[in-house]
């Protein structure tokens, strides 16, 4: 998608399908209206995007140990997490929270092979695309500002 605003509101709108379909499917979730359920999709993509990262990074030899299953138990407790702060969103526990977070996350992927992927967290197109300027390096082993759309690249 070319405008990043447009981008957003699809992602918090698939956020908000699998948010919708975990209070649907698993006994313990429940959520009373819409207005909660954009509070609860705001929090969680906030969440996502500062508090996530800074448990992975923490938790990175743990994640390692189980084979990255940690990173649902870390999706799972920041589900809980919102459903405390959440008047109104219920989540009664870890195991709601685990499958309820598991259901959001399949919902983000089943949408992701249909919409695409969103963009990178650095802003998108880096390299020789249009006003980029990182230096791209082929798997092939050229090195340059250029490259081809479809190439296997490592951004620098």
């Amino acid at each position: 998608m070319k405008n990043k605003f447009v981008a957003l509101l699809v992602r918090w709108l698939v956020l908000a399908l699998g948010v919708t379909l975990a209070t649907k499917i698993v006994d313990g979730i429940t959520c009373d209206d819409g207005t909660t359920l954009l509070i609860v999709v705001v929090l969680l993509s906030f969440f996502n995007a500062v508090v996530r990262p800074i448990l992975v990074l923490f938790t990175l030899p743990f994640i390692v140990l189980t084979m990255g299953l940690g990173l649902v138990v870390i999706n799972a407790l920041l589900f809980m997490l919102v459903g405390r702060l959440v008047e109104g969103f219920h989540v009664a526990g870890f195991w709601p929270a685990l499958w309820g977070a598991l259901i959001v996350g399949v919902t983000n992927i089943i949408m992701a092979a249909f919409i695409g992927k969103p963009p990178a967290a650095g802003g998108g197109n880096r390299g020789g695309g249009a006003g980029g300027s990182g230096i791209n390096i082929n798997v092939s082993g050229r090195i340059g500002k250029g490259r081809k759309p479809d190439a296997d690249v490592i951004d620098v």
